[in-house]
């Protein structure tokens, strides 16, 4: 498993993915796999995983809110300004 990982994280490097980008995608990856396996239940999975169980609640989330946000922002390449403007004086 070790020379997996290491050749991952040559291409990782290679492709200048930084330490943050890579704990964060392992850790979101790690998890939905963990689910699957668990058949989506969040005490089995969090019992399996060693966290609690609104911990991985939170971090689920997360996850679907990055994905929505991402999705959103493909589906719509102009963003519109809906905040109040200030007037000037």
């Amino acid at each position: 498993m070790r020379d997996q990982m290491e050749r991952l994280i040559a291409t990782m490097l290679d492709g200048r993915i930084l330490l943050g980008e890579a704990a964060a995608e392992f850790e979101k990856i790690y998890i939905q796999t963990a689910l699957e396996r668990n058949g989506g239940h969040l005490s089995q999975t969090s019992e399996a995983l060693g966290i609690h169980r609104n911990t991985l609640a939170k971090r689920v989330a997360s996850y679907n809110g990055s994905a929505k946000k991402t999705a959103a922002s493909k589906r719509s390449p102009h963003k519109t300004n809906n905040s109040k403007r200030i007037r000037k004086r």
